[in-house]
């Protein structure tokens, strides 16, 4: 017999510590400042696509976490469509990061992907403590879904290859805030141990059933 939701996963775990969100790469980038974006997102895309399948490897869970830009009717297969689909400047970039049927994805209003979502409720299923955001635009979304995750005390890995924005010294500067201000850790994507992350996050995790323990 099947235990809850075992045919809805696949081969994502249940529960899990780590989780790598991929914020806004369904993006057609139609909007002013897009064409400067999207110079920089498509080479931050194919980093990113290594490191999600990475990710998957490892048994880490992978989250869309995209914005509707207010269509409020859309859903997942609709802004896939529309983006890849249509001559849109962020199709190349979609068509790296398409979500795979196991993958989650959550809908989001505004900037952080903390506001207004299910994100928290998604998170907390899985017992997540530690997330690995990447995405665009760095400066904005990942800066505002970074500061959330901080209030929330996940403990915050951005890997400074796998985000992007408009203008590369407004991202750098963001990656500063957020390792500094934060105490995100920035390292590229082609440096992160994933099995040494989720050592970390389940010594984190045994340390807080302990505390509630008491």
């Amino acid at each position: 017999m099947l235990a809850a939701n075992d045919d809805l996963h696949g081969n994502v775990p249940d529960t899990a510590d780590v989780a790598l969100l991929l914020i806004d790469v369904i993006n057609d980038l139609e909007f002013v400042g897009g064409e400067e974006l999207t110079r920089y997102a498509l080479p931050m895309a194919e980093r990113l696509a290594d490191l999600k399948h990475r990710a998957k490897a490892a048994r880490i869970p992978v989250i869309y976490v995209n914005d509707n830009w207010g269509k409020w009717q859309s859903d997942l297969h609709r802004l896939l469509e529309h983006t890849l689909r249509e001559d849109v400047r962020g199709r190349p970039m979609a068509e790296l990061l398409r979500p795979d049927e196991d993958d989650y994805f959550v809908l989001k209003p505004k900037h952080s992907g903390f506001f207004s979502t299910t994100l928290d409720i998604l998170l907390d299923y899985l017992q997540v403590n530690t997330v690995i955001l990447t995405g665009v635009a760095g400066n904005i979304c990942i800066l505002f879904t970074a500061n959330d995750a901080y209030m929330r005390d996940y403990r915050l890995y951005v890997p400074s290859d796998c985000v992007a924005s408009n203008d590369p010294g407004d991202n750098e500067h963001a990656l500063k805030q957020m390792e500094i201000v934060l105490k995100a850790d920035i390292t590229p994507s082609t440096e992160l141990d994933l099995e040494a992350i989720k050592r970390q996050a389940g010594r984190t995790r045994r340390k807080i059933l302990e505390t509630s323990r008491h």
